[in-house]
């Protein structure tokens, strides 16, 4: 059968990504890629290290950038996106930069990284008050805050779970609870850090909840990459990627809150059970400025959680 008619595919538009060697979610990013866009993804060595700022350091080294985008140009991408939250933030907002020019420098292609697309979603919808969740320890988290803080956002409240390993394995209902937990004191925004965190269902329903804008690690990175060369991503009713979203739950900040989620521990910390194959996470819940890490402890006699613990289902509307 002759299909010369059909004139060949249609040219091919190009995202790279450098990811650490243990990011798991190529599946996640691609649900905010548009049909006619190619994801091309390459991966950091392996070095023997837990989710650390150690971690974070030997993943962004310049080094170790230069050659994995050299190796993304043999596909000419048009833009190149570093997907790593940690180790885009872990040198501060200079350190940021320098990667940045790092990669634009090896590749002569326009560059990004996930922490910068977050401070560049963060001006989009107008935030400087924001609430935070991490997968990470604490000193981890620290330095995400230090971060915002030099780029003049505030924290207003915040939750992590201290792991250091398979963090791809968190389910929703963990990821739910902590955004319940962190968001105190009235911000602007949620912002749910790391890219080896799933949170694509989660954000239309927490932004329906919580009535403001949701952001994730993943979502912000593919967002920015994506408007470096004309294009939007797709989502289901987010506030960074629709206009009618951010007319909806996500803007009626002023209406008057739902009940108070009630701790799940007297002292006021959020306490979580461990994911599958994941040894101890835990989940702080901070009115500022105190700090209070839980330990470990799994919660009996809880609800039901609100999502199914596969990432790939949909969340109940």
């Amino acid at each position: 059968m002759d299909v010369s008619f059909l004139g060949g595919p249609h040219p091919q538009r190009g995202v790279g990504v450098v990811a650490p060697f243990d990011f798991a979610l190529d599946r996640e990013l691609w649900r905010w890629i548009p049909d006619d866009v190619s994801l091309h993804l390459t991966r950091t060595p392996f070095v023997p290290v837990e989710v650390s700022l150690d971690l974070a350091r030997l993943v962004s080294e310049h080094e170790t950038l230069r050659e994995a985008v050299q190796a993304l140009c043999a596909v000419a991408p048009e833009v190149v996106a570093y997907a790593c939250t940690s180790g885009s933030f872990v040198g501060g907002t200079v350190g940021e930069r320098a990667m940045c020019a790092a990669m634009e420098l090896s590749g002569e292609v326009p560059s990004l990284t996930t922490s910068g697309a977050l401070l560049e979603a963060l001006e989009e919808l107008g935030v400087r008050r924001v609430a935070v969740v991490t997968p990470y320890t604490r000193s981890v988290t620290d330095s995400l805050e230090a971060f915002l803080g030099e780029a003049g956002i505030e924290v207003t409240g915040r939750s992590y779970l201290g792991l250091t390993r398979e963090i791809w394995r968190v389910p929703y209902r963990d990821v739910v609870d902590m955004a319940r937990g962190a968001v105190v004191d009235a911000p602007d925004a949620l912002f749910i850090s790391c890219t080896n965190l799933p949170t694509y269902d989660v954000i239309p329903q927490l932004e329906a909840e919580l009535r403001m804008p949701v952001l994730s690690a993943n979502q912000v990175t593919v967002w920015s990459a994506l408007r470096r060369i004309g294009k939007d991503a797709v989502g289901p009713y987010q506030a960074l990627l629709d206009p009618v979203a951010r007319r909806g739950p996500a803007s009626m900040s002023s209406l008057p809150p739902g009940p108070p989620v009630p701790p799940l521990h007297p002292d006021g910390a959020t306490e979580l059970g461990s994911p599958a194959g994941v040894p101890g996470p835990s989940a702080e819940r901070e009115p500022e400025p105190a700090v209070a890490g839980a330990e470990p402890d799994a919660a009996e006699g809880a609800e039901p959680p609100p999502f199914p613990d596969d990432p790939g289902g949909p969340p109940p509307l």
